[in-house]
């Protein structure tokens, strides 16, 4: 069983998530993470957020060698165009993501 936790916000520094249960010795590089994260890319299409985000993985934590070690995997994404102002007005609305 997977517990997944997601940190973050779109307008700050950093996004990320912790994936406990990972079970150990899974193969597992950042090009396997970075290859899904290309698909929701900023800036590529009309239904995206036109920022310029490179939505670049970074696997902290739970993988040695690009094996998972059966502790809690942490993989952040820095955001690098974050613009607090852009979201100033609707700060206080409901926004699912």
């Amino acid at each position: 069983l997977l517990k997944i936790t997601t940190w973050g916000e779109s307008h700050g520094g950093t996004v990320g998530v912790v994936i406990d249960g990972v079970p150990p010795r899974l193969n597992i590089t950042q090009q396997d993470i970075q290859r899904d994260l290309d698909r929701r890319k900023p800036g590529q299409s009309s239904i995206v957020s036109p920022r310029r985000e490179s939505d670049e993985a970074s696997i902290t934590s739970g993988l040695q060698s690009n094996v998972t070690l059966g502790t809690p995997l942490t993989i952040l994404v820095a955001n690098k165009d974050a613009r607090p102002k852009d979201y100033e007005k609707i700060s206080m609305a409901y926004r699912p993501s």
